[in-house]
């Protein structure tokens, strides 16, 4: 593998970044991946943004239990995520 394949913060996308952001905030990516998501954070401005972001809304936030969750409310949220995702084959 060359050096330019292995520049840090250029061998993962953005779209990786929002992928693994849940992960890389509750500190359980492997550290080879964390020390890739910290290169490319450096690097992306719109990344350390949306980082960011994300950060500023847990903590205004804290957590929800699931268990509080209408089903309406639990309803909706797992259609935005499906929605989030797009279409996938059917099972």
């Amino acid at each position: 593998m060359n050096n330019e394949q292995r520049t840090p913060g250029m061998t993962i996308h953005c779209q990786e970044i929002v992928e693994l952001i849940t992960d890389y905030l509750e500190g359980v990516l492997d550290p080879d991946l964390t020390a890739d998501v910290e290169a490319h954070l450096q690097l992306c401005d719109g990344c350390d943004i949306y980082v960011e972001q994300i950060r500023a809304t847990i903590r205004a936030l804290g957590k929800v239990p699931v268990a509080t969750l209408s089903e309406e409310a639990r309803a909706e949220l797992v259609r935005a995520f499906r929605d989030m995702r797009g279409p996938t084959a059917p099972a």
